[in-house]
């Protein structure tokens, strides 16, 4: 893989996580005052799309979703397969 694509690898994935990170954030607000809600499958969308860790640390800090056992384990679970299938591109 040549490095642009690297680069424009990285780049796509920042942006992911920084959105999943904002999309909680802004769940927990639209929880707090009783507004539309963000569907759950938006996240879990998001994170298969390599917004993972943005999603699972936003979960944490704002405490939001965290009785879930679902986010809990499915978030995890992403992020581990993410890791997988990156080590196994690396040593392709």
């Amino acid at each position: 893989m040549d490095m642009l694509m690297q680069n424009f690898i990285i780049i796509a994935l920042l942006i992911l996580n920084i959105f999943g990170f904002i999309l909680v954030s802004l769940d927990k607000y639209k929880a707090k005052n009783k507004l539309w809600r963000i569907p759950e499958r938006s996240f879990f969308i998001l994170s298969i799309l390599g917004g993972s860790i943005g999603v699972y640390v936003g979960l944490f800090l704002f405490k939001h979703k965290t009785r879930h056992w679902y986010f809990m384990v499915i978030i995890p679970l992403i992020i581990l397969a993410q890791i997988v299938f990156i080590y196994y591109l690396a040593n392709k």
